[in-house]
């Protein structure tokens, strides 16, 4: 009845943590760029005892473990704007910007201008371009950003917005703000990545599909939970009779 309790329990903690995920994912359903992620478990055989004296033999035990939170690279629906500022990539690429932290990367190109001229993401970040952040002067006029990444003005190129792949970018990890962090060094993006100008992407979250996932998940949560209490309140009771018996 124990193994069956921690069991249980295993199921539970794998279910608590896809609930998190399901809920960051509804929290991004309207975050410009993102990402959703989903949950992967697999099965954890106990290994059996080795002693061979067992009149029974011992079963193998099956628990759930956690076996991470892939990544969703899937192409969010593309919004034109008309923001000369907003830039989407179609294809599997990232900006690369400046942070406190190093360098981060994000899908979001909801860009602005900061007070020094700077092209930033709406957080604040310096977008990184070929040769570091991309610089327009306080008098200059006609912004555009190219399908390339190029950046001009009425004064010419002031820079090319660089688009960074990796080779496994379910590596990435979240960085808070909408950013991804990478141990592995990125590389610039290849033909298949190009930029919309005057554009954003989309969160890639379905509202529908995650809503309906966060109910069946809570069901079966709930379907566990109920099932270790009974089997809980069955052990208690075994114990108390088997108390009864002794001091009978």
């Amino acid at each position: 009845m124990l193994n069956a309790q921690l069991i249980g329990l295993s199921a539970q903690v794998a279910l608590g943590r896809e609930l998190e995920v399901i809920a960051n994912n509804m929290a991004n359903v309207s975050t410009t760029g993102f990402k959703a992620r989903s949950t992967r478990f697999q099965e954890y055989l106990m290994p059996r005892a080795s002693a061979e004296t067992f009149p029974t033999p011992d079963r193998r035990l099956s628990y759930v473990i956690d076996a991470g939170t892939p990544l969703n690279l899937a192409q969010g629906a593309i919004e034109a704007t008309g923001n000369p500022l907003n830039a989407a990539i179609r294809g599997e690429a990232f900006f690369a910007v400046q942070t406190p932290q190093g360098e981060r990367y994000t899908r979001n190109g909801a860009f602005e201008l900061d007070a020094q001229g700077r092209l930033v993401t709406s957080d604040g970040f310096p977008v990184l371009g070929d040769g570091g952040p991309i610089q327009i002067g306080a008098q200059e006029t006609g912004l555009a950003i190219g399908p390339d990444g190029t950046v001009s003005t009425n004064q010419g190129n002031r820079g090319k917005i660089r688009l960074v792949a990796f080779a496994n970018p379910q590596a990435l990890t979240n960085a808070g703000a909408n950013l991804y962090a990478s141990t592995a060094p990125a590389q610039p993006a290849g033909p298949q990545a190009r930029i919309e100008p005057g554009a954003i992407e989309r969160s890639n979250v379905s509202p529908v599909l995650t809503m309906t996932r966060m109910m069946e998940v809570n069901r079966i949560y709930t379907l566990v939970s109920d099932t270790l209490s009974r089997m809980d309140s069955m052990r208690g009771t075994a114990i108390q009779r088997l108390s009864d018996v002794g001091n009978a």
